[in-house]
């Protein structure tokens, strides 16, 4: 069937269209039926119940159009028409609406199976919520919530009063703040603290990450005037001290995310820094980036400096995402010191960079997690994700192969091995995981060109899309983030796969 017809096409009357060849009085008449008999017929009911009768009749007339110009360019090029009277029925039309249909109102935001090794994958929503944060998350869709209501005292409250205790709780900060992701609190606090003065930052913490957010662009959208010290990979206390002057509003120290810079290198850490700080009465301020709560040594991770950590060793102000080591919604945490945050959320900008109700209900399920940490991996999705066995990852590729074989047949060749996955968004750049999963090949002989281009693709155009990545000319699916509850639905649509 062709794309939307040229030229305006009169909808079908009472007794439907008929369109014959005008160059060929042997070519026969094809009657389309007339738009009224479509919508009444019983096999159209369920469209205009779901879907509503004016959603329903302008896809009908879109897709008539179709057929009418289809038709006509058969018969006018001199062949028979496409379908003898009769043949194009109001059932086939109607199966052909819904279709459309449904593809027209399908969320464009879908599900997909993430098998690209990579757990806090950005481009795939990062870390996903435990089912305590999901229920919660539900249940303020459905109800009113006290989102700045104080229900002891009936009077207007402060959103981040809803978290707050939590996060003081377990970051040893005096108070904190929430906006909606860790850019906007590196801005805000920038704005609030350093716009018209400067802020002392290293050369080699002068960091870009994805969707070229720079911290120099950030800190110029601020106000704040940039002051580099150090070179790129060394940076000493003195450089620092040299630097401060009555102008400087702000020392800021960055997490180096996604790179890190090895050999010859040396940087000045938070505890060396705080003394300097309090001697010049400047604000000491650290942007972790992913921001873990908990030491992740304990359960076979490498380490990652936890904000109570930081701010243990002198920092006055953390800024760190939700979404990422955390495991929980996005949003950025802004936690220190009490007459700081005071400052910050009195900033205007504070209330153009919020989160909602939905964002909170996800935080404060999650932040409860932390409270019994040796429960934290078995109920703490990110994390369950991180630790996961490989011997695990090894039985489900190997139950799954013999399957995705089947449907792939013998123009591929799948095999089971071990990989490595990788944390991602910025956290612990250059640390692996040991994996396993399946690898994918062109066999010998292979009839498809661009085999692993087709594969991909088709794997991409499943019902749960598939997300794997290609490298050293294979396709490698990393099984650490198919969870043991979505593997039959992994499995179920590999039948899809086989032509």
């Amino acid at each position: 069937m062709s794309g939307a017809a040229t030229g305006a096409q009169p909808d079908a009357g009472a007794t439907g269209t008929s369109v014959a060849g005008a160059g060929n009085t042997r070519a026969r008449s094809v009657h389309l039926p007339a738009m009224h008999l479509i919508l009444s017929d019983p096999s159209c009911q369920p469209l205009l119940t779901g879907y509503g009768r004016e959603q329903t009749l302008a896809a009908a007339r879109a897709l008539l159009a179709e057929l009418r110009g289809d038709m006509l360019r058969v018969a006018n090029a001199g062949g028979s028409a496409p379908a003898a009277a009769g043949e194009i029925t109001i059932p086939a039309i109607t199966a052909l609406l819904a279709q459309r249909l449904a593809q027209a109102n399908q969320s464009p935001l879908r599900p997909v199976f993430n098998l690209s090794g990579t757990v806090l994958h950005t481009n795939l929503g990062r870390a996903l919520l435990p089912d305590c944060a999901v229920q919660a998350v539900a249940e303020a869709l459905r109800w009113p919530m006290n989102l700045e209501w104080d229900i002891d005292t009936g009077k207007r409250g402060d959103r981040d009063d809803l978290v707050e205790d939590l996060l003081r709780e377990l970051t040893g900060a005096e108070a904190v703040t929430i906006v909606n992701n860790n850019a906007a609190a590196v801005l805000l606090m920038l704005d609030t603290l350093a716009d018209g003065r400067e802020a002392i930052v290293s050369r080699g913490e002068l960091v870009e990450i994805g969707g070229t957010f720079r911290i120099p662009d950030i800190m110029q959208r601020a106000g704040a005037t940039l002051r580099e010290v150090g070179s790129t990979n060394r940076t000493h206390l003195h450089d620092y001290a040299n630097a401060a002057n009555t102008q400087t509003a702000l020392l800021l120290k960055v997490h180096c995310s996604n790179y890190a810079i090895t050999g010859f290198t040396k940087s000045v850490e938070v505890a060396e820094l705080a003394p300097l700080a309090r001697e010049r009465q400047i604000p000491l301020a650290v942007d972790l980036g992913s921001g873990t709560l908990v030491d992740l040594e304990q359960y076979g991770l490498p380490h990652e400096t936890t904000v109570r950590e930081t701010i243990a060793a002198g920092a006055d102000l953390v800024t760190f995402s939700g979404d990422k080591l955390l495991g929980g919604p996005q949003c950025g945490i802004i936690a220190g010191r009490a007459d700081l945050i005071a400052r910050i959320k009195r900033n205007p900008l504070k209330r153009a960079l919020r989160v909602g109700k939905l964002t909170l209900a996800a935080l404060a399920p999650v932040l409860a997690l932390y409270r019994a940490p040796d429960l934290l991996p078995e109920r703490l999705t990110t994390l369950r994700l991180l630790t996961r066995p490989a011997a695990d990852m090894r039985a489900q590729a190997q139950a799954i192969l013999p399957l995705l074989q089947r449907a792939l047949g013998a123009d591929y060749d799948v095999r089971d091995e071990a990989m490595t996955s990788q944390i991602g968004s910025g956290a612990l750049p250059v640390d692996l995981l040991p994996s396993h999963g399946l690898t994918v090949r062109a066999a010998a002989g292979s009839r498809v060109s661009d085999a692993l281009g087709v594969l991909e693709r088709r794997l991409r155009a499943l019902p749960i899309p598939v997300v794997g990545r290609v490298a050293q000319d294979a396709l490698w699916l990393d099984l650490r983030c198919l969870d043991a509850d979505h593997q039959q639905r992994f499995i179920a649509q590999l039948e899809a796969l086989a032509v």
